[in-house]
């Protein structure tokens, strides 16, 4: 009997077509590079690429730290794992449809008929036994390729889900990535505010020193108190920034925030060279794209599943077993029954519901259409937002360091004029506030510029290659 099913298996597999449309890629034009442009390397990448690491173009060893972290307790992630395993579980239970099902089954009964049965037979016992075992093979015959496509979407939505982990841990660390840099920039206005207080500290004992020798009034004594307690009050505006992205960093790294903390570290973190490359590459490297992508693929299998409804469906369910009305001998061979044949199951009449299945199957595939090209879009826009951002903020970094260092001097000039009883107190205020929003502007378009960056990594997929 199994040879008998393997050879009708093999005689009309070569029949089975698939009723899914050919599927195309939705087209997207990309243009031949960015509009902004920088010294970027060439880039050579793939969506399969590894992006384990990135972040270490930073050059931070507590980055790195608090990384692995994340990699190791972040909840977001864990869910996002869980989510994967429950696409791959999913296209493992759909594949299973492509094979057999063999099932056992065992049925005895103790049966009294009724004495005013229809048609019961003359002379036979009221009572008597059914033993009934064996096994049962079900097979369905896919002509019309409704468990392949149902295999080729799971494995579509099994893809996507993989992209969808990947980007949802690009998105983690990219966050981390930046949150522990605007930490840092945090950290750097702390030291500036804390300089210009003890700086504004020392110019209110000057003030105090000059009235009090009658050389100034109680106006500069109280213009350079208004200058200090402002200075104060920036610095724990500062300081209460700081604890918040602490508490965020916390949280991303699984850590309570009561019991987490960052040092502080005023180092400098250097801006890297991040390789764009050409805007056709994003198609290959953003996770988000590939995820986008294979939805359409799977939701165009879907379209097969809905028109594989019109045709029958083809069952093979053979059985073979042993039935007998005694327990006793109930394994021999005169016991043996088994039956074999196919099971042809067609819908004649539904109302439409098979014409509005294939309609929604093709509607669910333009939207998905729709969506893929939607993200390619907002792709480019990222990449080229954050490198304008880049290329801008670097031109304003420096002119704004030139604008610091010329109000430094005259931050010097103005107070070393005051005490020579050259200029007001004024003057002195003036110059100490610009020179102090000056400094703090460098800080700013500095963690501006990095947080860009990282921006730039996360729109170019978190990963790239350069030629050796």
């Amino acid at each position: 009997m199994v040879k008998r099913l393997a050879a009708l298996c093999l005689a009309v597999l070569p029949c089975a077509c698939s009723l899914a449309p050919p599927y195309k890629v939705p087209p997207i034009d990309t243009a031949a590079q960015y509009r902004n442009v920088g010294p970027w390397a060439p880039a050579q990448p793939a969506d399969q690429m590894n992006r384990d690491g990135w972040w270490t173009i930073y050059h931070d060893s507590r980055l790195n730290a608090l990384q692995q972290q994340l990699a190791a307790n972040n909840p977001d992630l864990s869910a996002a794992v869980a989510h994967y395993a429950q696409a791959q579980a999913f296209l493992a239970q759909v594949r299973s449809d492509l094979f057999p099902t063999l099932k056992g089954f065992a049925n005895p009964q103790r049966i009294r008929q009724s004495d005013t049965r229809p048609l019961r037979a003359t002379g036979g016992p009221s009572d008597y036994n059914s033993v009934t075992v064996g096994v049962e093979l079900d097979y369905e015959v896919d002509l019309w390729g409704r468990v392949r496509n149902s295999v080729d979407a799971g494995a579509d939505e099994a893809q996507a889900a993989a992209a969808d982990l990947a980007s949802a841990r690009l998105s983690l660390q990219t966050q981390l990535t930046d949150d522990y840099i605007r930490l840092r920039g945090l950290d750097q206005q702390t030291q500036l505010l804390s300089a210009t207080t003890d700086a504004f500290a020392k110019a209110l004992n000057l003030t105090e020193g000059l009235h009090g020798g009658g050389i100034v009034s109680g106006l500069d004594v109280a213009r350079a108190r208004t200058q200090l307690s402002s200075a104060k009050s920036q610095l724990s505006q500062n300081q209460a920034q700081r604890a918040l992205m602490e508490h965020a960093i916390a949280a991303l790294v699984g850590a309570q925030p009561a019991q987490f903390s960052v040092p502080v570290d005023t180092a400098r973190i250097e801006l890297p060279v991040v390789p764009a490359g050409v805007p056709s590459a994003l198609l290959q490297r953003r996770p988000d794209i590939a995820a986008a992508e294979r939805r359409v693929a799977e939701a165009n299998a879907k379209i097969g599943i809905a028109r594989a409804a019109y045709f029958p469906t083809i069952t093979l369910s053979p059985q073979i077993g042993y039935q007998s009305d005694q327990y006793a001998g109930l394994l021999a061979a005169p016991n043996l029954f088994w039956s074999i044949g196919p099971s042809l199951v067609a819908t004649l009449l539904d109302g439409g519901k098979r014409k509005a299945g294939v309609d929604a199957a093709r509607a669910a595939t333009d939207e998905a259409a729709g969506h893929y090209r939607s993200t390619v879009l907002g792709a480019f826009q990222q990449v080229e937002d954050n490198l304008t951002l880049i290329a801008g903020l670097g031109s304003a970094l420096q002119d704004q360091r030139d604008a610091a260092s010329a109000a430094h001097d005259s931050e010097n000039l103005a107070l070393s004029r005051y005490k020579d009883g050259a200029v007001g107190y004024l003057d002195v205020v003036e110059a100490q506030t610009a020179a102090l929003q000056a400094q703090s502007g460098v800080l700013d378009l500095q963690t501006r510029q990095l947080s860009a960056n990282v921006q730039l990594v996360k729109a170019l997929g978190g990963g790239w290659s350069t030629p050796l």
